[in-house]
């Protein structure tokens, strides 16, 4: 009896829970329509800030505009070479110092101060070496996206339980075998955390080196439209970043359920 009226009671109490989708959606309607109407009331110059429904007219216009998804082939073309190429060179760099206790000792100190640099200052260098074309953006998105990556690798392939390698060592396993049964296990997790914050990352170092010095792409057309003062226009661009960056931060995480979360 006491079982079924705890169970009666609960019952209400799940039914009255929201899906977190559906709760940010909500809130997100509700946000738009107090800026809607704020804005309305306030009557707040367009060139300033527009309404959420000229800027859902901008977007719409844009969603059929060639041009705008010509700029945002390029700007994902520079994310997706530069990712691979930041993480590429992260795990090679990772197993080194993570492995290696000298190329630590002598590496790691110039990846941090790399770290400590602000992007934005070294990338007219990168114009200078590279060019104004593709080249350019696709380091600067590759050096954002090396850190998060490199920092998670190396933690990776050190938070590792040493009885299992003296166990493996124990049944004569070689060091290949050692690093595909013991060490990649470990070290994957840490690895797709890493690539969760790089491909975001990537994003921005694409948009920095747009900013800095490109005709086309996302980056360059925000710049454009700020100097014509189209500031709906520049909002349009900015949804469409977002969406690019939280659909690269899915398909990382669709990537890991698969491969690591087993």
């Amino acid at each position: 009896m006491t079982q079924a009226t705890a169970t009666a009671t609960d019952r209400p109490a799940r039914s009255m829970k929201f899906p977190q989708s559906l709760t940010a959606a909500i809130s997100f309607v509700i946000l738009l329509a107090v800026a809607e109407i704020a804005i309305s009331a306030f009557h707040v110059a367009p060139y300033i800030f527009p309404a959420p429904s000229a800027i859902a007219v901008r977007l719409a216009q844009d969603v059929q505009s060639g041009e705008v998804w010509m700029n945002v082939g390029i700007t994902l073309l520079e994310v997706v070479l530069g990712f691979f190429a930041g993480a590429i060179a992260a795990v090679a760099l990772g197993t080194a110092v993570a492995r290696i206790r000298i190329v630590e000792v002598i590496l790691l100190p110039y990846v941090l101060v790399i770290q400590t640099i602000p992007k934005i200052a070294i990338a007219p260098l990168f114009l200078i070496w590279f060019g104004f074309g593709l080249s350019a953006k696709v380091v600067s998105a590759a050096l954002l996206a090396f850190f998060p990556i490199f920092v998670n690798v190396v933690s990776g392939l050190k938070d590792i339980d040493e009885k299992r390698i003296v166990l493996m060592r124990a049944l004569r396993a070689t060091p290949v075998q050692i690093f595909l049964k013991v060490r990649l296990p470990s070290m994957l997790p840490y690895f797709f955390a890493g690539m969760e914050t790089g491909i975001v990352f990537a994003v921005l170092g694409a948009l920095v080196g747009e900013y800095i010095g490109g005709s086309v792409g996302l980056g360059a057309l925000v710049i454009q439209r700020q100097a014509a003062m189209d500031v709906a226009g520049v909002f349009s661009t900015l949804v469409f970043l977002s969406c690019m960056g939280v659909t690269l931060n899915g398909v990382v995480r669709v990537a890991k359920r698969r491969l690591v979360d087993w």
